[in-house]
């Protein structure tokens, strides 16, 4: 079992990931596509006039701000546009793909954060109308029904509440949580970076492997939204995944070249 989860930055080529994706899936593996949206969440924001606001916990994580205003345009992209753009492309290769958000069949489930403590202009804030949580629960007998009758999941956050509400969910972490209760042997994490940099500068300075137990000393390279991944890894490994990979979406085979090794392998 492999789960891959596809990030939404500039210079994803989803063409690339699909089309290895679906001679994997020739070759008997079971797999699982995760995916993002964030640049393009971005750009219909801005021509919505309701810009990104991006906020940074006192933990010093970083997530989107998200009202109920942001979260409609979260999902047109995400739960819209772009899995839908996934499905119809695994589609055209032969692959009966299924695209469902966090919210179909309660995939992901996990409790909206009553408010957030945040740190802006140097000040600790307060924010209690943010519809941001933690997927804690996994329809796993759902994702086992298709899989079990042919068909490939493409899913995508938003989570769902115990309440019932949508809410924004780190799309790295979730797939961590759904890499575990699948028992997947690899989680692979794919982004717009050849994976855990030293200097995020300079994309030859490549960390090639982790061991698990030296993690947090690794951590502190992991800026932006890759502390988040680093922090996907860890969760997923402690909870029964063999190895993780951070690796390229931008290469001509991005899934098989970080099943070879190519990036940063973390076990």
């Amino acid at each position: 079992m492999l789960v891959i989860k596809v990030g939404g930055a500039q210079g994803i080529n989803y063409d690339a990931v699909c089309a290895d994706l679906a001679e994997l899936l020739q070759q008997k593996q079971t797999a699982v596509l995760v995916h993002g949206g964030s640049e393009e969440t971005n750009i219909l924001s801005e021509k919505l006039g309701k810009p990104p606001r991006i906020l940074t916990a006192a933990s010093g994580y970083t997530s989107r701000y998200t009202d109920r205003e942001t979260l409609e345009i979260f999902e047109m992209v995400y739960c819209g546009k772009i899995n839908k753009m996934i499905v119809e492309k695994l589609q055209r290769l032969g692959v009966n793909a299924v695209g469902l958000s966090g919210i179909d069949g309660r995939l992901w489930e996990g409790t909206r954060k009553s408010s957030i403590t945040i740190v802006e202009k140097g000040k600790r804030k307060i924010v209690r109308d943010d519809y941001t949580g933690r997927v804690e629960k996994v329809n796993t007998p759902l994702i086992r029904l298709l899989l079990d009758n042919g068909y490939v999941p493409v899913l995508t956050p938003p989570a769902i509440s115990y309440e019932g509400e949508a809410i924004n969910v780190d799309g790295d972490r979730a797939a961590a949580i759904l890499a575990a209760s699948l028992q997947a042997e690899t989680l692979v994490i794919l982004s717009n970076v050849p994976g855990l940099l030293r200097d995020v500068a300079d994309e030859t300075s490549l960390i090639p492997s982790i061991p698990l137990k030296e993690i947090e000393h690794f951590a502190e390279f992991a800026l932006g939204r890759m502390k988040k991944k680093v922090l996907g890894a860890k969760e997923a490994l402690q909870n029964g995944v063999q190895r993780v990979v951070f690796a390229d979406a931008r290469v001509e085979h991005p899934i098989r070249a970080a099943l070879a090794g190519h990036g940063t392998v973390i076990e």
